[in-house]
């Protein structure tokens, strides 16, 4: 029953808000019992994350699951839990949610709102944030900034109960997944969603997004270097195993056993179809990656593919180049994942570097990057989108 709850409001989310329906539909999805919220969204390792507690889930009228989904697809729009890094988080959760309640329908009564706080609306989560904390506050970063607990319990103005007493509408507390998350992978990854979003909606902007959205989407000036970077990192984060050796043999079980150092293992697809088949794109693209490669134990697997697997090599951070082979025919996207899930270990990622046109998986089962030439198109719904320049 949670899922099909879960689902039928995405499903009427398509039909009345598309633009969010398609939005919610890109992100990963998983249940989980939460204290006191029916649910959040984080980006966790660079991965949008929506975490939902099924049975309160269904405990809201159909018009409070959309306006709360819509509440966290504008989360995830504006960055906010990556944007609250040295703040006092405490009062950044309650000026997040006075940013973007206003324009939304439909919230329960206690959601949270600038008049709560005698503040004018549509101003930024930042300028908010100014207005809660007292200046040269010094409080715990962890808790409201006063250090009284009689005013930690009123909130940020201490002003009485109910809204101003500071309760998001989501569950802010799955936000500290993202501190280990880069700004501009996580940045590049919501692009990617949003891209998805507006093609599913038939590039059909909400009028109270277009702004935020248009600033989005403007040519990024990361260099895809440093996406392809930060990526590799994050996949070595998510990739890990919590995993102990036996105990010392000198100090037996007085001291514990030292967390072995596993090796990052990748999985890179070349399209080996004429768009790819460009010594230049290759050459940069695989300096890069086994630059990235040679300063951890890494093992990196390259298959080249069409229809099928043409090809294999391995490369363990010694020098290496993966070569313009001349492969022909169509292309299918799916050996180089169906491989993927027959390697022991398991990949830590996917990296393809391909045009997109050919069928895909229908799920993502790996952290995926899409390394697409200046013409190609996603293929997926899924995974991270960057874009070569050479």
């Amino acid at each position: 029953m949670k899922s099909a709850v879960l689902r039928n409001a995405v499903i009427r989310l398509l039909r009345e808000r598309p633009f969010y329906g398609h939005f919610i539909l890109n992100l990963r999805r998983e249940e989980s019992v939460l204290e006191e919220k029916a649910a959040g969204v984080t980006i966790r390792d660079g991965i949008p994350t929506l975490v939902v507690d099924g049975q309160r889930f269904g405990l809201l009228a159909p018009q409070q699951q959309r306006a709360l989904l819509e509440h966290l697809v504008k989360h995830l729009l504006h960055l906010h839990m990556l944007r609250r890094k040295e703040r006092n988080l405490h009062d950044w959760d309650i000026a997040c949610d006075l940013a973007i309640n206003p324009a939304i329908e439909d919230l329960p009564e206690d959601a949270l709102m600038p008049a709560d706080y005698g503040l004018e609306d549509g101003l930024a989560a930042e300028e908010y944030y100014s207005s809660l904390v007292p200046p040269f506050d010094t409080g715990n970063l962890k808790g409201s900034g006063y250090g009284e607990a009689e005013q930690d319990q009123r909130g940020a103005t201490g002003s009485g109960s109910g809204a101003a007493a500071g309760t998001t509408l989501d569950d802010h507390q799955v936000w500290s997944d993202a501190d280990s998350s880069s700004l501009r992978l996580a940045e590049e990854t919501v692009r990617s969603i949003t891209r998805d979003s507006l093609r599913g909606s038939d590039g059909e902007t909400p009028a109270e997004l277009r702004d935020v959205v248009a600033a989005l989407l403007r040519p990024s000036a990361i260099p895809w270097r440093q996406i392809l970077r930060q990526f590799v990192a994050s996949a070595g984060r998510s990739g890990r195993r919590s995993s102990w050796m036996r105990e010392h043999r000198r100090f037996s079980h007085d001291t514990p056993g030292v967390r072995k150092r596993r090796r990052l293992n990748l999985l890179v697809g070349v399209d080996v179809s004429d768009s790819t088949n460009i010594a230049e794109l290759r050459e940069a693209f695989a300096h890069e990656l086994l630059q990235i490669a040679g300063g951890r134990d890494a093992r990196i697997t390259v298959l080249y593919a069409n229809s099928r697997i043409q090809r294999i090599e391995t490369f363990s951070g010694s020098p290496g180049t993966i070569q313009c082979y001349e492969g022909g025919g169509f292309t299918d996207l799916r050996p180089v994942f169906e491989y993927a899930k027959s390697m022991q270990p398991l990949p830590a990622a996917v990296i393809y570097l391909t045009d997109g046109i050919g069928p895909v998986p229908d799920r993502m089962d790996f952290p995926t990057l899409w390394v697409l030439t200046a013409a190609g198109e996603k293929p997926a719904p899924w995974g991270v989108e960057l874009r070569m320049e050479v």
